[in-house]
């Protein structure tokens, strides 16, 4: 038993969905229609130069689309594909889901938590996007849920740790604001996750593996990692295409022995909810990894875990074993 008091290797986050509310919970993706202040012109037109949201989006998502249709096509899905769910988190998913007036947010927010089978909200956005007003109408709705059940998960895109990497990925924000982010969703109680790329260009493995320690002492709940995939129809994309050698894509076997370093240093308490990122090979410039899909490479990743007697926190500096 490990200090998350399970068998596997890490602290997973199927494990924490089972401690939090006593069995399996499955996020239902919405399109709301957001923008993004990187897009709109508020702080820039082009985006994020790896960015392309569609092609993380399930097909049931569509903003056109009511909240309450895409969440009663998006549980019929999901009731196919896992028959243990029985209850939903509504996903606030695509671009930045906090990017609205307060007064239309009350009103997305709300509709979605309406609809039969929805217990709480995780709600997708940029640290630059998160007011203290915003915050307390999350407060106010946690409060008063018609079922009294309304968990609010706060995810962040951060991407790197590092300012010169955000600064060439045209990020729009540093990293000051991403952990003032995270700090103010821990001073209003909620949980907090995050979101992390490796093998963004410019940073070294040693880079890359320090982000671990950093990460560490901060009050994030749940974390998210995808390896760097090139995206068709993005800057980055024309960069690689023109630029090959700026870049270093992980192999599998590389990505594997990196992930597993870092979350020897990361801290035991922050639950991991993903090692990759999966996404439909027409999307991709770079190649993916012989089509695996992410279930695959998890497998992977676990037994290779087992294959080197190690698991996450070993390293951790502030880790004291119970």
């Amino acid at each position: 038993m490990f200090p998350w008091h399970d068998n596997r290797r890490f602290n997973s986050y199927s494990s924490y969905m089972i401690r939090e509310f006593g069995g399996r919970v499955q996020k239902i993706s919405i399109d709301a229609g957001f923008s993004c202040p990187n897009r709109d012109g508020t702080i820039s037109t082009g985006g994020c130069t790896f960015c392309r949201n569609d092609a993380f989006n399930p097909s049931y998502c569509r903003p056109e689309k009511s909240i309450r249709q895409q969440i009663e096509e998006g549980i019929e899905f999901h009731k196919r594909r896992y028959r243990r769910a029985s209850s939903y988190l509504a996903y606030f998913q695509a671009f930045s889901n906090t990017y609205k007036p307060v007064a239309e947010l009350e009103k997305l927010y709300r509709e979605a938590l309406s609809v039969p089978g929805i217990i709480g909200l995780v709600i997708g956005t940029r640290p630059d996007c998160l007011t203290e007003e915003i915050m307390e109408l999350l407060q106010e709705i946690s409060r008063i849920s018609p079922r009294h059940i309304s968990p609010i998960i706060i995810e962040l895109g951060i991407e790197s740790v590092y300012d010169s990497t955000l600064s060439r990925v045209n990020r729009g924000h540093d990293f000051a604001t991403a952990r003032n982010a995270i700090e103010m969703v821990h001073n209003y109680g909620f949980h907090c996750g995050g979101h992390f790329i490796f093998g963004l260009p410019g940073e070294s493995r040693e880079m890359m593996l320090h982000t671990a320690d950093i990460i560490s002492e901060l009050p994030l709940t749940t974390v998210k990692f995808h390896q760097l995939q090139i995206f068709k129809d993005t800057n980055m994309a024309d960069e690689y295409l023109a630029n090959p050698s700026d870049f270093h894509l992980f192999t599998l076997e590389d990505y594997i022995e990196f992930v597993i370093d870092f979350i020897e240093r990361l801290n035991p308490n922050i639950v991991i909810e993903r090692f990759a990122g999966e996404v439909p090979p027409r999307y991709l410039v770079s190649k993916p990894w012989l089509n695996l899909r992410y279930d695959q490479v998890l497998s992977l990743i676990e037994k290779r875990l087992e294959e080197r007697n190690t698991y996450q926190g070993r390293l951790y500096s502030s880790y004291q074993p119970y």
